[in-house]
């Protein structure tokens, strides 16, 4: 659970995997649709930033003990006497409904109906409350962010907000918004302790570390980056320009999210760099950055909480 919208570790692991291994054509759909569902969550969080909402009890990518299994929520919004829940979508393109199914139109291929999702998140989280000793109401909705994205035959009086209906939705909930009480923040702290953090229904595919593609790729296309000076790599496919320090701990927090079990050394980060900066500019990177466990020829590094950005899981 966060206050923003954050890339999943399952996401994170195939994203990195996809420039240094071969994936089936199954895995990279998947790692697709991750993508998508994390961009549309990304969009909808910068809608939201930008109005007085953004100071309210807003959760974000919750993974919530069911039983003996688990269910997602992408975003929750805590008032005094009711939660809004919030399934976001990312569709783009045409849709269509036809008794209860949904179809793309362009195909006709038939995809699982969203309503359906947001009533089992809805059931779910409603005996999760009911066990906690929680009586509150809940509102759900599909939110569907992306602007390229159309609908045919909708019914009327569906839990549906369209990327059109969007600002007047925000206004509508802010029209009706209080002060945050201590009973919201209590509630926000309950969500919190029982969040999982990690899945344990991820797709991921079998790798070792001899079969990955050693290097250092570009944050925005995953090409590989080759050195332009000291101090700055270059990607030749998109023609960014990326400092190396910044660089460097963006690989060694993937090192370490791939192979959490193996030390962090220098000559292990510079290995997996591919050899393209020095030994001594990845000591330096280190030593600045990490915190060093003198274990004489066994010396390795420790990650400090605010080395790894995006990638702290």
């Amino acid at each position: 659970m966060h206050d923003k919208p954050r890339k999943s570790r399952e996401l994170l692991v195939l994203q990195s995997l996809l420039p240094r291994m071969k994936l089936s054509l199954e895995e990279k759909k998947h790692t697709d649709n991750l993508e998508k569902g994390y961009n549309g969550e990304i969009a909808f969080y910068q809608q939201l930033n930008e109005t007085p909402l953004k100071n309210q009890t807003i959760l974000y990518d919750l993974l919530l003990p069911s039983n003996k299994t688990e269910f997602q929520l992408d975003s929750l919004f805590i008032e005094k006497n009711k939660i809004y829940l919030f399934e976001i979508k990312n569709y783009e393109g045409d849709f269509y409904i036809q008794q209860d199914n949904w179809y793309v139109a362009a195909n006709g291929k038939e995809i699982r109906n969203p309503l359906s999702q947001l009533k089992r998140s809805e059931f779910l989280l409603r005996q999760l409350l009911h066990k906690w000793g929680y009586t509150i109401s809940i509102e759900p909705y599909v939110i569907f962010i992306n602007p390229e994205f159309t609908l045919y035959q909708t019914p009327l009086h569906q839990p549906i907000i369209f990327p059109t209906q969007l600002n007047r939705f925000f206004k509508k909930l802010l029209a009706s918004n209080p002060e945050i009480t201590q009973n919201q923040k209590a509630l926000s702290e309950k969500f919190a302790t029982h969040h999982i953090e990690n899945s344990s229904y991820e797709q991921l595919p079998e790798y070792e570390y001899d079969q990955l593609r050693k290097g250092m790729t570009c944050p925005c296309c995953k090409n590989f980056l080759i050195p332009k000076t000291f101090h700055i790599l270059l990607c030749e496919h998109c023609h960014r320009e990326i400092k190396a320090e910044t660089s460097v701990i963006e690989h060694i927090a993937e090192f370490h999210l791939l192979f959490p079990e193996r030390k962090i050394t220098t000559k292990a980060i510079y290995e997996w760099c591919g050899g393209i900066l020095s030994k001594k500019i990845i000591r330096r990177i280190l030593t600045e950055n990490f915190i060093f466990i003198d274990r004489g020829g066994f010396s390795y590094y420790l990650l400090k909480n605010n080395s790894m950005g995006n990638f702290i899981i």
